[in-house]
């Protein structure tokens, strides 16, 4: 045995004797429990420095051989490799793994161009014969859908099912606006904040059943908000009988969007599908012939839409399907660059707007936090500075001179104004070309933007050198009043 001094067996997790025999003392003899109790071996050797040192005290303080007290197990790599040969292949496109929507293959087919959105790889713009600039191809997507019908694949927006009898106020504590109130075949748009009042996400969830709902998530936040959900649900509200399961990959889901979406879908569908038996954010349990299926009658576009999903593993079907039906209204498919133009002309934030640094009142929704009950991040919502009036709204903005360019970062400035940070206003989130209006149009904050509506500023970009003169508008710059979603 050692000397009585201080004697060290595992030096990296700073393991001695004296720990090992403590662990005699408490009966965590099993090589096993001394390991966990002591953390001998745990460090980035795997044991093997200082599990044989350990195991021997271990045997002369239980009077066995070190073969019968028992050797721990190692995880691998049991021979030391190096870096190089663990990243080698992880390089350009294998650096990290790649998720195929439902209607890759026929996007493929098509010659589409693809983008990547998290890790899924979504169809961007599908050029024609004769398009020679990506510009072309996303214009006519958006107003071949405005005119007629679009159909796009929204597979990647997180899903989640939401059961239990506790469902509806497990909801209004997770979302800023109230759902228990919402009734059973009716979707709501949901504001979730997180614990300091800033947004976190925002969706859609609809009520199939008293007590099963189906919560939509950004594409990009569907890991996080499922666990966020989980963590309410175990952490904060473990009494709530609730229960929550990711089905993002479970359902290939499509929007069908425009003036004839309807008269699409009436083909596939085997129920009546009319404005009265389906009426704006309604949704149901379908069947296509026969298969099951969802429908939700929501929008993102600004037109009459719907989203229609099915099992997965009908996915590529459905779009083929959907294709055919619709021939002969002339439908598209539109990538997510005409889905960005549509939802920009139409004033709904997305990515840019969510960026973890606005609240619901700077994105135009502070009426959406309810103060008649309490959810995750209502209280600090209403924190000094979270209320200023004179805070940054979510504002349009178009160009003076239709054919200058606006660039997404731009920071607003008086005129006359030094472009130093004293003098910001607030700066551009979002940028298209609007095929409508045949000019740019961009989203964005600025400070008391509500009142600086049809007011001249300038959008200056130090880092791409441009200088343009804009007028501030509503975000809504087409279809306003929203009758065209509620045909």
């Amino acid at each position: 045995m050692p000397g009585k001094g201080r004697a060290w067996i595992d030096q990296q997790n700073d393991v001695t004797v004296k720990d090992v025999k403590l662990a005699h003392q408490e009966n965590y003899v099993s090589v096993e429990h001394l390991k966990r109790y002591t953390t001998l071996g745990m460090a980035t050797d795997q044991g093997k420095t200082g599990n044989v040192l350990g195991l021997a005290v271990m045997a002369e303080l239980t009077g066995r051989p070190i073969p019968e007290t028992g050797t721990t197990i190692y995880r691998p790599p049991y021979t030391p490799v190096a870096m190089g040969a663990l990243a080698g292949r992880s390089r350009g496109q294998e650096f990290k793994p790649k998720r195929l929507t439902p209607s890759h293959h026929w996007a493929t087919e098509q010659g589409a161009v693809f983008v990547e959105v998290g890790q899924w790889l979504r169809a961007q713009w599908l050029p024609r014969d004769g398009e020679t600039h990506w510009r072309e191809s996303v214009d006519r997507e958006v107003l071949a859908t405005r005119a007629s019908v679009g159909i796009c694949d929204v597979t990647t927006l997180g899903k989640i099912d939401i059961q239990g009898t506790d469902a509806c106020a497990f909801l209004d504590k997770a979302y800023a606006n109230t759902f228990s109130t919402l009734a059973v075949g009716k979707c709501r748009y949901g504001l979730m904040l997180r614990e300091d009042g800033m947004v976190f996400d925002d969706g859609t969830t609809a009520r199939l059943g008293e007590s099963e709902y189906v919560m939509t998530t950004t594409t990009a936040n569907a890991v996080g908000v499922f666990r966020h959900l989980e963590f309410l649900r175990q952490c904060l509200y473990p009494d709530m009988d609730v229960q929550l399961i990711s089905t993002t990959e479970a359902w290939a889901q499509y929007s069908v969007a425009g003036p004839n979406a309807r008269k699409l879908l009436a083909k596939l569908v085997d129920q009546d599908i009319s404005d009265a038996a389906l009426p704006y954010m309604g949704c149901a349990e379908i069947t296509i012939g026969g298969l099951r299926a969802r429908i939700f009658r929501i929008s993102f576009s600004g037109e009459l839409a719907y989203e229609i999903a099915v099992p997965t593993r009908y996915g590529d079907a459905l779009i083929r399907a959907l294709m055919a039906a619709g021939a002969e209204y002339e439908a598209v498919v539109y990538g997510t660059e005409a889905l960005g133009v549509m939802r920009v002309e139409k004033g709904h934030v997305a990515g840019n707007e969510l960026n973890g640094q606005s609240s619901a009142l700077n994105m135009g929704l502070g009426k959406m936090v309810s103060k008649k009950k309490d959810s995750i991040g209502m209280a600090l919502s209403q924190r000094e500075g979270m209320v200023d009036v004179n805070g940054y709204r979510l504002i349009g903005v178009k160009p003076v001179n239709p054919a200058e360019k606006l660039t997404s970062g731009a920071h607003f400035l008086e005129k006359g104004a030094d472009a130093v940070a004293a003098s910001d206003l607030g700066w551009i989130t979002s940028t298209v070309h609007s095929p409508h209006l045949g000019h740019m149009i961009s989203l964005g904050y600025l400070k008391g933007g509500d009142a600086r509506r049809g007011q001249r500023l300038r959008a200056v970009n130090l880092l791409a050198k441009t200088e343009v003169e804009v007028e501030i508008t509503s975000p809504h710059f087409f279809d306003p009043e929203g009758d065209r979603l509620r045909g």
